[in-house]
């Protein structure tokens, strides 16, 4: 379960306010896989960053019950000056898992070979995503948060991205942002809409489409 209460967000462009989240109250329930859809600029990723923590809202506030990843495929938060592999033990201790576990399991699946041992300032953006999605998929998370990024890569690491987020979707549910209707429909199973800071939440995933691409026209 995620709750959003009297959630408000906005930023100031060109010296004015624009309110991206407008108190905003919506619980929304556990065990969904959700499509997180809206036109460009209309507050998604911010939304996702609130919900993970990683900014804050003007007011209001945000409710769970369960562990919730930051944003998948994000690597804007590692530490520069540090190694991979030592980005990925600062994570492990960050939140409470086996440090040698993670640390073999994202050596191995992000593929980065002797970078993984070189400071991140060294990585193309390609190969920071790859540490970012394969240190999130390497810890359990009740609610994955996806933006834009289930796959990074070649075609071949692809296909075992979306393997290794498939199973995590057995066991998890996950909010995904993608412009791929297709992606939406493989991996989510519900819908929300963000439009002018309002958010609707739709039980039947085609009709968020169908609304979202009826916004879009």
């Amino acid at each position: 379960m995620i709750r959003f209460e009297n959630l408000t967000k906005s930023f100031r462009v060109r010296g004015e306010r624009r309110v991206v989240i407008d108190d905003l109250n919506l619980t929304l329930p556990t065990g969904k896989s959700l499509a997180l859809l809206g036109r460009n600029g209309a507050g998604k990723s911010t939304l996702l960053e609130m919900i993970s923590g990683t900014i804050r809202p003007d007011s209001g506030r945000i409710i769970s019950d369960g562990s919730i990843s930051w944003p998948v495929g994000f690597g804007g938060s590692f530490h520069r000056e540090l190694t991979g592999a030592q980005n990925v033990r600062f994570i492990a201790r960050i939140y409470g898992v086996d440090t040698d576990e993670l640390l073999k399991f994202v050596e191995d699946f992000a593929e980065l070979g002797k970078f993984f041992y070189m400071p991140v300032r060294s990585y193309s953006s390609g190969m920071r995503s790859r540490l970012a999605f394969g240190a999130s998929m390497g810890i359990r998370f009740d609610t994955y948060l996806v933006d834009e990024t289930t796959a990074v890569g070649d075609a071949a690491f692809k296909r075992k991205s979306r393997a290794v987020f498939a199973d995590r979707m057995h066991h998890s549910s996950s909010i995904m942002v993608n412009h791929s209707m297709g992606q939406v429909r493989e991996f989510c199973n519900a819908g929300l809409v963000l439009e002018n800071g309002r958010l609707q939440y739709f039980e039947d995933l085609e009709e968020a489409i169908e609304v979202h691409q009826a916004l879009m026209a």
